[in-house]
């Protein structure tokens, strides 16, 4: 902000012009007529000597330039300045910088309305930076997530054109197809899904279902793959748990969930679902025994495509956890984690119970 700017050709007319100071001028000037006025109204002015109407007269326009000066200065130092810093700093946020700072004019303990207008403008500008940074790593981490099946899918179709295959390696190649298809398929319906939940175009339907009966459902959705990997599933729930809310909704919750838990938890590990309630809430905490997280990675588990695996290798495109955060709080909940590194993770649900 401290280099030269050159003059916007959109304005046409500055703020501060010397015709208005020589309006004003000539109209506090006129005015000085009134004291003689005034004055003669008391001792005819015949009866004034001229080198006193003189002085007076003389008096009175040296007041109405100097008072014209420092209001036309004043006007300029309050408003005109800022005002230009404001427009210059907007011009270039318009032209995508979101560098810009603006500093306070006056200290903390005198700020006036201008003071308070560059500091919204500095919160503006440090929220537009981020949605720009968010946009960028969205369109960088769907390419990446696109990119890596799509050269699957091209390298195992290339093969597949080989006339000498053998039937084995060519059924392989086109279950690894079919894998990569499905996670395509998978990485855009939870864009969509979470592009509708940000945009409320998904407006929950709240019902009484029994939540025990649900996590029941989901758990038992794993069966084959907690077996396949020799994990032993514990669960502590109620008989029966009565919550009012959009079933489908929080189903997205829980194999979300599940889904992790199985995925970090190696074979021969434990997954615990457990469940209680009181006549406020209704928690929900799934653990297991997997490889666990440091703070880091907890600070962003929740961030969209952010992924524990950074080489991207496991599977996953790193929204599950951001479309369980956002349907949580849609329906007024809190999702929580704690998690130590070769210790294993716990995910706690509290959900509100509606009398």
């Amino acid at each position: 902000m401290n280099k030269k700017q050159k003059p916007d050709a959109r304005m046409k007319s500055p703020l501060f012009s010397w015709k208005e100071f020589v309006v004003t001028y000539l109209v506090l000037s006129t005015l000085t007529a009134g004291q003689a006025l005034i004055y003669d109204a008391y001792r005819p002015i015949e009866h004034v000597p001229w080198p006193y109407i003189f002085g007076i007269s003389g008096y009175w326009i040296i007041v109405s330039l100097i008072f014209c000066l420092v209001t036309a200065r004043q006007k300029y130092k309050s408003f005109d300045k800022p005002m230009r810093k404001l427009s210059e700093a907007a011009k270039q946020v318009s032209e995508g910088d979101f560098s810009v700072y603006l500093e306070p004019i006056h200290r903390a303990d005198k700020k006036n309305y201008v003071d308070v207008m560059f500091e919204d403008f500095n919160k503006m500008v440090e929220e537009l930076n981020s949605i720009e940074t968010l946009k960028n790593d969205f369109i960088s981490n769907v390419s990446h997530e696109i990119k890596t099946p799509l050269s699957v899918i091209h390298g195992y179709a290339t093969a597949l054109q080989q006339d000498d295959l053998l039937p084995e390696l060519r059924k392989d190649y086109t279950a690894t197809i079919i894998s990569s298809t499905n996670k395509l398929a998978t990485l855009v319906v939870n864009i969509l899904k979470l592009n509708k939940l940000e945009n409320q175009e998904i407006v929950p339907v709240a019902e009484p279902y029994d939540l025990c009966r649900q996590l029941c459902d989901c758990a038992l959705y794993f069966e084959n793959a907690w077996e396949e990997k020799k994990i032993a599933f514990m669960v502590d729930i109620e008989d029966r748990a009565i919550i009012r809310a959009e079933e489908s909704m929080l189903e997205i919750v829980w194999h979300n969930l599940f889904s992790n838990a199985l995925k970090f938890t190696s074979p021969g590990g434990t997954i615990t679902l457990k469940q209680i309630s009181d006549e406020h809430a209704i928690t929900v905490m799934v653990s297991d025994t997997g490889c666990g997280m440091d703070e880091e990675t907890m600070k962003h588990i929740f961030d969209k495509f952010y992924q524990g695996d950074p080489s991207h290798h496991a599977e996953g495109n790193g929204l599950g956890l951001a479309l369980s955060l956002r349907v949580i709080e849609l329906i007024g909940g809190v999702i929580s984690v704690k998690s130590e590194p070769g210790e294993g993770t716990t995910f706690t649900v509290q959900l509100k119970v509606e009398k």
